[in-house]
């Protein structure tokens, strides 16, 4: 009788194990490919590549002081058609001011719905050993100027930012007539941002 208890205390507890362990996150470094991952598996910064870019960065392009401001989000669900993951990732926001001080765009304040992509800017990935993080940007109003993004590490209180807008055409249904569709980031390439004491 004594037998047959502990077995089943052994079978419940072997079953309940597997459920557990079916269930857990697959978790990759960073840098996987994540249309060649389980459902909701977990990119993450296993090596803190990401850690250096957080912080407050200032440049000045063209007459306009541009502001970056980069956190670092763990765990950030993305869930797209297709693929559903996890990821850690940069996340940017940023002010734009004229030489007088106005301000052209702010995304510091917006509030970003998880699945919203105008004026969002995350990372995808590092390279050079996370000397180098490539994001995308969804682009301003009417999703002109949607692209990539490159920061690289020059300094410990430096890095150099690239911007390639792709082109979008602009459909007068979908964007209607008005709309600022200004590209205030700048497009260049090794603008140097230094980082702020805050």
């Amino acid at each position: 009788m004594k037998n047959k208890i502990l077995k089943k205390i052994l079978i419940v507890k072997s079953a309940l194990f597997l459920t557990i362990a079916c269930k857990a996150q697959q978790i990759y470094p960073l840098k996987t490919d994540y249309t060649e991952i389980p459902q909701n598996s977990y990119l993450k910064d296993i090596q803190n590549e990401l850690d250096f870019y957080v912080g407050k960065w200032k440049a000045n392009f063209n007459g306009n002081t541009i502001t970056i401001f980069i956190t670092k989000e763990i765990h950030r669900f993305f869930n797209g058609t297709k693929y559903k993951y996890y990821k850690d990732v940069l996340s940017v926001r940023y002010m734009i001011q004229n030489s007088s001080n106005v301000i052209l765009q702010d995304t510091q304040s917006l509030a970003f719905t998880p699945e919203q992509i105008k004026h969002s800017i995350y990372s995808q990935w590092a390279e050079d050993n996370g000397n180098t993080i490539l994001l995308y940007y969804g682009g301003t109003n009417c999703g002109v100027g949607w692209g990539n993004v490159s920061i690289k590490k020059i300094s410990s209180t430096q890095i150099a930012w690239e911007y390639i807008p792709n082109t979008t055409i602009i459909d007068s249904a979908k964007c209607p007539p008005g709309t600022d569709t200004t590209i205030y980031l700048p497009e260049t390439k090794d603008l140097i941002f230094t980082k702020q004491q805050n």
